[in-house]
């Protein structure tokens, strides 16, 4: 850790984990978006394995949901990406696949939420943009966000570079991100590592680093 200006900067991710001072994402592990992985299993098993060792040592746990509005409320923007993603010529074929209280919108059983952990819903990919996640991890004292889920390159690239940009240290655990198109989630992660905001590492990695520092 090197000190500066009466600061402490982090050169490692063990220097930037502080128990006390990080928190787990959890993007988007839900049954309408996990259904389109072809290796979902491997994804949400890696996935649990950060989730358990984080409750193990008292990590703060949020929860991210992608949700859809009705058509009537979707307004310009949201319906020309739905259109594009649904592969549809008009928005009268547009279906609204997150609509609150559909089986689509819901976390995976196994990641229901703890009392101590909370969800948060977004319209958004960052899952900073117009929630109240920013807020919560200040208020917490949080400055380093341990990072999971899916899609790398839909959702976790632009959150781990809104992270950035809003001052927090981003750790992507790239074999607990899972991907709708693995070319370009590997894109994603490599033009991350080359600008240099966050860390990587392994769900091996930070299992241990995580239950090393709980000692």
């Amino acid at each position: 850790m090197e000190k500066a200006f009466g600061l402490e900067i982090p050169e490692s991710i063990e220097d930037a984990c502080a128990l006390n001072r990080t928190a787990l994402l959890v993007y988007d592990m839900q049954v309408g978006i996990f259904s389109q992985l072809s290796n979902g299993d491997a994804v949400k098993a890696q996935v649990m394995k950060v989730l358990e060792a984080s409750r193990e040592v008292g990590l703060r746990v949020f929860f991210m949901r992608h949700m859809s509005l009705p058509k009537e409320l979707s307004g310009v923007f949201q319906l020309k990406t739905a259109k594009a993603w649904q592969r549809v010529a008009s928005t009268d074929d547009v279906k609204p696949w997150f609509l609150r209280n559909t089986p689509g919108f819901q976390l995976l059983p196994e990641m229901t939420p703890l009392p101590s952990e909370a969800i948060f819903d977004k319209l958004t990919m960052s899952a900073f943009e117009s929630t109240p996640l920013d807020i919560a991890l200040r208020d917490c004292g949080i400055n380093t966000v341990i990072i999971v889920g899916v899609a790398t390159e839909i959702g976790i690239e632009p959150t781990v570079r809104h992270a950035a940009d809003l001052g927090y240290i981003p750790v992507v655990v790239t074999d607990a991100c899972g991907a709708g198109d693995e070319a370009a989630g590997q894109r994603a992660v490599e033009s991350l590592r080359f600008m240099g905001d966050a860390f990587f590492t392994t769900v091996e990695e930070i299992c241990s680093l995580l239950q090393t520092k709980s000692h």
